[in-house]
């Protein structure tokens, strides 16, 4: 199966990709209930992502942009105040004016579980087109990261939000630290990989 670094060519695809990958996330369903608002706040969340972390040219999809994998290097995983403002213009709906502090809260939780040391990469995204789902993509956008984790010796991190990944995730190595649960909303589990020798 071919993979490739993204570039901004294929942001537009990807985007979509992802957005109809997460449609039936607890996460996203949580930040926002209503459905028909959904599609849009998760293209405007996905493509801002993207476009964040595309300069560090580690965003990996596959061919047919049905698969991608979003991940932050060492180091740079925190977001800064105008990615995370960046993020909030993209992902804003009158509908959701009222949720935003609850969704603030929890986003700040998660990011206070983050594990600071040491030094890691960080899986910020992963999604694969429902249309494309079971066929071995996520495994193949996953695994450029994954080996030079190995290689180079640094594990890797993420947050998994539905327990069937988790799954998924531990045959490539992870395993999960810890349960959180978001304010008056699901359950994420943290997961940590070391890197393989």
């Amino acid at each position: 199966m071919d993979v490739r670094r993204a570039s901004a060519q294929d942001l537009r695809a990807a985007t979509d990709a992802l957005a109809r990958a997460f449609m039936d996330d607890p996460v996203a369903c949580w930040s926002c209930p209503p459905e028909r608002l959904r599609f849009g706040v998760l293209r405007g969340f996905h493509g801002t992502r993207m476009r964040q972390l595309l300069p560090h040219q580690e965003v990996w999809i596959t061919d047919d942009r049905s698969a991608a994998a979003l991940w932050a290097p060492p180091n740079r995983w925190r977001t800064t105040w105008r990615e995370d403002l960046a993020i909030v213009r993209a992902t804003a709906r009158l509908r959701l004016a009222l949720r935003q502090p609850l969704i603030g809260a929890g986003l700040l939780g998660m990011e206070r579980e983050h594990p600071h040391d040491p030094p890691h990469w960080y899986l910020a995204v992963l999604g694969t087109d429902p249309v494309a789902q079971g066929q071995g993509f996520g495994s193949a956008v996953l695994r450029p990261v994954l080996e030079q984790c190995d290689r180079d010796g640094v594990g890797a991190f993420l947050e998994s939000s539905k327990e069937r990944n988790i799954d998924f995730y531990a045959r490539h190595g992870f395993r999960v630290l810890r349960e959180l649960r978001l304010p008056r909303g699901p359950k994420l589990w943290p997961m940590w990989r070391d890197p393989r020798r």
